[in-house]
């Protein structure tokens, strides 16, 4: 017996998409490349949930057989409401997987992170053979950091422990993201706070020295790996 879905039958994008037709026109680009028995890894972000329309479109006139790993409720709770079917890790590997990005440098080294969700998007990424990020050209950048701060997921109980170790790293600024529609902190997709930090340099031993701290889950520094960027214009 199913559910009588309400919320997730009428659930909608939690804030206003920017450049929605572009977007849309990178989306359906991106839901193109899907083919008979893809498993595809999706990761957050108002691109990744236009994608899931196009790819939702692809199985309803086509009658695709695909599976989606998702990197957030949100996005899980998206293919539910549009009938796609989806999988874990635990059972598949993606064939290839799709998410965003909030900077790209001209290394294709990433900044990730605003919706909280960078430790499973890396885990998709690591785990994928081949991967999109799609953005729009606003988040291109010269050098990263040059205007996010790098998010930092923290198990709670290592908070000051993990605030001390990155200034002893060079941290000049180091927040922690508090929530907007409830008091208190953010919670991550595993339950964990964020730091949103900045440093004075960021190089791909900043990522291996956040990620070695005690308490640290994850950064949202993407540095050398293997993706493809697909701009919207």
């Amino acid at each position: 017996m199913k559910w009588d879905n309400q919320l997730i039958n009428h659930l909608q994008w939690s804030n206003a998409i920017i450049n929605r037709e572009g977007k849309e026109i990178v989306a359906r680009e991106i839901a193109a490349m899907a083919e008979e028995g893809d498993v595809i890894g999706a990761g957050s972000g108002s691109t990744v949930y236009l994608t899931l329309f196009a790819l939702a479109e692809r199985i309803r006139k086509e009658s695709l057989h695909i599976e989606v790993i998702p990197a957030s409720a949100e996005i899980s709770m998206t293919c539910i409401q549009l009938g796609i079917p989806q999988t874990t890790l635990w059972n598949k590997r993606p064939d290839w997987a799709f998410d965003g990005a909030d900077e790209v440098d001209p290394e294709r080294s990433l900044i990730k992170g605003r919706g909280g969700a960078m430790f499973k998007e890396k885990l998709l990424i690591k785990s994928s053979g081949k991967n999109f990020i799609i953005i729009d050209d606003t988040k291109l950048v010269d050098h990263l950091g040059s205007r996010f701060p790098i998010p930092v997921e923290v198990f709670p109980s290592a908070l000051t422990f993990v605030e001390s170790e990155m200034r002893r790293l060079g941290a000049s600024e180091i927040t922690l993201r508090l929530a907007d529609g409830k008091d208190g902190p953010v919670l991550t997709e595993n339950g964990n706070f964020i730091l949103d930090t900045r440093f004075s340099y960021i190089d791909p031993s900043l990522e291996e020295n956040l990620k070695m701290i005690t308490g640290v889950i994850e950064s949202g520094l993407f540095i050398g790996y293997d993706v493809e960027i697909v701009v919207a214009k």
